[in-house]
């Protein structure tokens, strides 16, 4: 043989002996590639049904498998904060001032003569509480400090305190829902008192309570009254009845209590237009708007005068007036927090006979709160 086809045969040799070499190499690595190591996880190549059910539990899947499971997102729990009612004694602060500033002077003497009683009255009157009031009040007062021999100012502004406090206590403040009927709750009132306002207000209150309330605009002569209210109906999640700007209110407030027996609400909040109390035509009109709201399905249940807190004995004249033209069944005192004339709540009462329900202590959504005549008196004096 010569030594070129030597070296062929060589060659050849050779490339066929590296090539078996080549193979068991890539075979064997294939194999070590599915061996798992030790500690870790292997992963097949192949499709998961999801919907085959399957009994892994951690430490039990097959080696090459993975179990992904999705763990439930647990939300935290929404916590409401609750609602702080505003305190008589935080709001009331003008007129504590300006009462105290009255009957300070008082404190310190030893007995009251003639002077310092007259003194006493014209403190209550400036006060707000009226004159006839204030006269009975003191009359009162001077009758047990002589039982009593209580003769300091000290003694007898106790018993004057005491005097206020039973002079509008026991007195029926509740707002009537009557079951079973379509309730109507009117609004009453001067321009400017708050009216529409209170409306929004009592109507996330009464939702809160479980109740059904539908707003009926019955204002329709001011031309952002039907706005403002429909945004109070929007923001508390209430019913919301409206007509046409200029139109009859009474049509509208009939138009709410049929939606509301329709929509199945147990509270028609009716709101009116503001009217001065000396317009005689104004005040036949609100009381051809309560006979409506009293037919059948619709039962008033209350009458609420807005007043304003701030203008003192002005609301004795509205006040007079609207009880006789709608049979008043409570006052709404607004702005009371920002009045120095406090004693206005002892003049409607006294005089008129009708009870203080709700005051406002403030421009939040839950600041009008249920009137406590012990808290208003204690809040004047301390």
């Amino acid at each position: 043989m010569d030594p070129l086809t030597l070296l062929l045969i060589v060659v050849v040799a050779l490339v066929v002996i590296g090539g078996g070499a080549f193979v068991a190499t890539r075979s064997r690595g294939r194999d070590l590639e599915l061996e798992p190591r030790e500690g870790s996880t292997a992963v097949i190549d192949r499709p998961v049904d999801l919907d085959e059910p399957t009994d892994l539990v951690d430490g039990d899947a097959d080696v090459g498998d993975v179990a992904v499971i999705d763990e439930p997102v647990v939300e935290e729990p929404v916590v409401e904060e609750p609602v702080v009612k505003p305190s008589f004694f935080d709001r009331l602060g003008k007129a504590r001032s300006a009462f105290t500033g009255y009957l300070g002077g008082l404190v310190g003497l030893g007995k009251l003569d003639d002077e310092a009683w007259e003194d006493l009255e014209e403190a209550l009157i400036r006060a707000d509480v009226g004159v006839s009031t204030s006269m009975k009040l003191l009359e009162s007062v001077q009758s047990k400090a002589k039982e009593a021999g209580a003769e300091d100012g000290a003694q007898v502004l106790e018993l004057l305190k005491a005097e206020m406090q039973a002079e509008i206590a026991g007195k029926d403040r509740s707002l009537t829902i009557d079951e079973g009927e379509t309730n109507v709750w009117l609004f009453v009132g001067v321009n400017g008192v708050g009216k529409t306002t209170t409306i929004g207000k009592l109507g996330k209150r009464l939702a809160a309570e479980g109740h059904s309330p539908l707003m009926a605009a019955g204002d329709t002569f001011r031309a952002a009254a039907a706005e403002q209210l429909t945004m109070w109906a929007e923001r508390t999640g209430a019913e919301i009845v409206r007509g046409n700007e200029g139109g009859d209110p009474s049509s509208v407030i009939f138009d709410g209590v049929q939606a509301a027996v329709a929509r199945d609400c147990d509270v028609v909040l009716a709101d009116t237009a503001g009217r001065l109390q000396n317009k005689t035509n104004l005040m036949d009109e609100l009381s051809k708007v309560r006979r409506v709201a009293a037919k059948e399905p619709g039962h008033v249940s209350e009458v609420l005068l807005v007043l304003d807190a701030t203008t003192g004995q002005n609301g004795m004249s509205q006040a007079k007036v609207f009880a006789e033209a709608v049979d008043v069944t409570g006052v709404v005192l607004t702005k009371l927090d920002g009045s120095a004339k406090g004693g206005i709540v002892f003049a409607i009462e006294s005089e008129l006979g009708i009870p203080v329900k709700l005051v406002g202590l403030g421009e939040g959504v839950d600041d009008l709160i249920d009137f406590d005549p012990d808290a208003f008196v204690n809040a004047l004096f301390e």
